[in-house]
C-alpha cells in the first residue's frame, strides 16, 4: 500500500527468519529491505519508466537494530525515497512491530542507476524520479 509517498507492507515473521539467538537474523532484514524496495518500484511503475538497458544496484546499506523480533509476530515495513540525485537515490526503511508499535529496525540504501550492459552510472530519468516522489531532489 502506498500513502504519502510511503510504501507499506505487513508480514508475519516466518520461522525461517529466526537465527540461533531466537530472533530475526540481521541478514534477513537486509533481504526484506531489498524485497520491499523492488516491490515498491514495480508497483509505482518504475520498471516500465526506466528503459530496457538500465537497472539499479546497491552502493551501500546502513541498518540500525533497535529491538528483536520473533517468529509469528506481525511487523509493518515502510519504505520511501528520501532523495534523488543525478545517478543515485537514497531509500529509507522502518520496521515496526504491529502489536505495540515498537520501532525494531531502521535502515537506508544508497541505490545507483546504471546501464545494464556496462555497469556505468546513468542519469535517473525524470519519469522515474516523478514516480518515486522523493522528499528531496539534490
Amino acid at each position: 500500500m502506498q500513502t504519502n509517498n510511503i510504501f507499506t507492507k505487513t508480514i508475519t515473521i516466518p520461522a525461517s527468519a529466526i537465527d540461533e539467538n531466537g530472533h530475526v537474523n540481521n541478514v534477513v532484514y537486509v533481504q526484506w529491505m531489498q524485497d520491499i524496495a523492488v516491490q515498491h518500484y514495480a508497483t509505482a511503475g518504475g520498471v516500465a519508466a526506466q528503459g530496457q538497458n538500465a537497472t539499479w544496484v546497491v552502493r551501500e546499506h546502513k541498518i540500525e537494530y533497535l529491538q528483536p523480533a520473533f517468529a509469528g509476530q506481525e511487523i509493518e515495513i515502510r519504505t520511501w525515497v528520501e532523495d534523488a540525485r543525478r545517478v543515485r537515490s537514497l531509500r529509507k526503511y522502518e520496521f515496526t512491530r504491529k502489536s505495540d508499535s515498537s520501532l525494531l529496525v531502521r535502515g537506508e540504501t544508497d541505490w545507483v542507476f546504471v546501464d545494464s550492459s556496462t555497469g556505468r552510472p546513468l542519469p535517473i530519468p525524470e519519469a522515474v524520479i516523478s514516480l518515486l516522489s522523493p522528499r528531496k531532489r539534490v
